[in-house]
């Protein structure tokens, strides 16, 4: 959700931009008149010497009582909304806890850290992978794992992959008490300096 909802701002903030800096660059270079192009009435960039607003504009828009504090309150938005999207940015979408059944009807919880901890461990410690960092994302009933791996040069990415899905997420699912733990896997190559022959 947020991921599709950056895509939507950023490409909304993209195209705004694109046609903000094209009607200033439009009219610093004079194109309308060497193009011979009319523009609207109330464009405010016909000319290279056009401002956005002319002192006698924002005089004429002072008189009235509304226009600064409207300015100001929006102005005020547009930060607040500008800070709440960076704070989604920078917040962590980690699982706190997960569930899981204890078989007796009761549900236990297991610190979302120590199982990422746990499977990071045993993910790292199969054959051909260098360091696998695990983290888990959903719901404490659903959880959903984002895993990667580094591989080490030698080894071969289905192979580690099959292993990884056999062993480790095997190993989640059991141990939780989970149906599934559906995961996003990253792989990574260790790059090793070139060796010198002869």
């Amino acid at each position: 959700m947020l991921r599709t909802a950056n895509r939507i701002l950023l490409g909304l903030a993209g195209v705004l931009l694109l046609a903000l800096g094209a009607a200033v660059l439009a009219g610093a270079l004079d194109l309308p008149r060497r193009w011979d192009v009319t523009l609207p009435a109330a464009w405010p960039f016909a000319g290279p010497d056009d401002v956005p607003l002319s002192a006698a504009r924002r005089r004429g828009w002072g008189r009235h009582g509304w226009w600064w504090p409207t300015v100001i309150a929006v102005l005020g938005v547009v930060v607040a909304l500008s800070l709440g999207w960076l704070l989604a940015q920078a917040r962590r979408h980690r699982l706190r806890e997960v569930g899981v059944d204890s078989g007796d009807g009761e549900t236990v919880v297991v610190r979302g850290h120590a199982l990422q901890d746990a499977l990071a461990a045993e993910a790292a410690a199969l054959e051909g992978v260098d360091d696998a960092v695990i983290t888990l994302t959903g719901r404490r009933t659903a959880p959903r794992a984002r895993i990667g791996l580094t591989l080490a040069p030698h080894a071969r990415p289905a192979g580690a992959l099959r292993r990884l899905d056999a062993e480790v997420l095997r190993h989640a699912r059991t141990s939780a008490g989970l149906l599934r733990l559906p995961a996003e896997v990253r792989l990574r190559a260790v790059r090793h300096p070139a060796r010198r022959v002869g």
